[in-house]
């Protein structure tokens, strides 16, 4: 073996999902660990790169970069969205890939799928606003959406709030109802599963906890439909009308100096004078930390908008690392064996 040999670790997804990874319990776990990381200053979190190639469609490929010092690791996900897949083609319209790299000598140390990652992220953080602000006995989940996001969100709200037994589905078409059903009820075959036929308040309606996990750009939840107690995990967009925010006794965010420069229903708010810094509660960090209490009665109503915090994906790409090599699956990528000048064919294969 040269000194100059150079490996990292290769994992597909498969490798991950095999390795266990889709662990929502895990990923809150990275969650938490990084909300107080980057709190204590132990992460370094520089802007993220945007390329847009199609300002109309939002067909762009984001660089995102974020390091934790104390576990000397950087990473960054490198995640392409392209809007108009799979209606024109019949593809997923997001897709990832993670590179980790230790920062003692600078090397790869990981190279690995990372849709599972970014989506387990989203419903991860959903989840532990859920520990901390639904009702701990809630008993009913009401999604407007039916994709992946709310697929994945339907695993981390049952992690984080067991009691979950009704979900009640509302998609654009019943065809994306029934592939809901028929996907989630193998693996939580002790929900009871009630699809809305489109009718969006019967999924919502009376229901503990509300999510809105759809690319619409439009006001679909009504305020009347969420009632006292109810906990609302605002995924995507525009999602719901002005008055939903309104009535709500708290607003939490990932991070809400980011979210109000996005496009959320709570910027858009912002934007036209209807909130205020004033009217957020916290920052989900300083519920996490004990900063601030989460539900204090069974009577709030609770709204919760994620945005998304890079740097929380590294955390769960690191911990789906630990996962990886503990179980000994992925595979070994050898990415140099000797430096450039010191292969002795170097001289066959030069081109002028």
């Amino acid at each position: 073996m040269s000194n100059h040999d150079i490996h990292c670790r290769f994992f597909s997804q498969e490798d991950l999902l095999a390795a266990g990874c889709l662990d929502v319990g895990m990923a809150m776990e990275a969650v938490e660990f990084g909300l107080r990381a980057f709190q204590e200053g132990d992460v370094l979190f520089p802007e993220k790169i945007v390329q847009i190639f199609n300002d109309e469609t939002q067909e762009r490929i984001n660089c995102l970069p974020a390091t934790f010092k104390g576990r000397k690791i950087c990473g960054v996900k490198w995640v392409s969205v392209f809007p108009p897949n799979p209606v024109k083609y019949g593809l997923q319209n997001l897709s990832a890939v993670i590179i980790l790299s230790e920062i003692e000598n600078g090397f790869p140390i990981a190279f690995m799928e990372g849709t599972l990652c970014s989506n387990i992220r989203v419903g991860s953080v959903g989840a532990v606003a859920a520990k901390h602000l639904a009702k701990p006995d809630s008993r009913t989940i009401g999604f407007i959406g039916a994709g992946e996001q709310a697929k994945m969100h339907l695993i981390a709200m049952k992690t984080a709030v067991p009691s979950l037994e009704t979900c009640r589905i509302a998609a654009k078409e019943g065809v994306e109802e029934d592939q809901f059903v028929t996907e989630m009820s193998a693996i939580i075959p002790t929900m009871q599963f009630e699809k809305a036929g489109s009718d969006l308040s019967k999924a919502a309606s009376d229901a503990d906890i509300i999510v809105t996990a759809t690319s619409a750009q439009a006001p679909l939840l009504k305020a009347e439909w969420m009632k006292p107690g109810a906990f609302y995990s605002h995924v995507g967009g525009w999602e719901d009308e002005y008055a939903v925010a309104k009535q709500c006794d708290k607003i939490v965010c990932d991070d809400w100096e980011t979210v109000k420069h996005r496009t959320q229903t709570l910027s858009r708010m912002y934007k036209d004078g209807e909130l205020t810094d004033d009217n957020l509660y916290a920052d989900l960090w300083e519920i996490v930390l004990g900063k601030k209490p989460g539900r204090e009665n069974d009577d709030e109503r609770i709204y919760f908008n994620a945005v998304g915090l890079a740097y929380l994906d590294v955390a769960i790409a690191i911990a789906m690392y630990d996962r990886g090599l503990e179980t000994g699956l992925g595979q070994d990528l050898q990415i140099q064996h000797e430096m450039i000048f010191e292969h002795t064919r170097l001289k066959d294969w030069v081109r002028f």
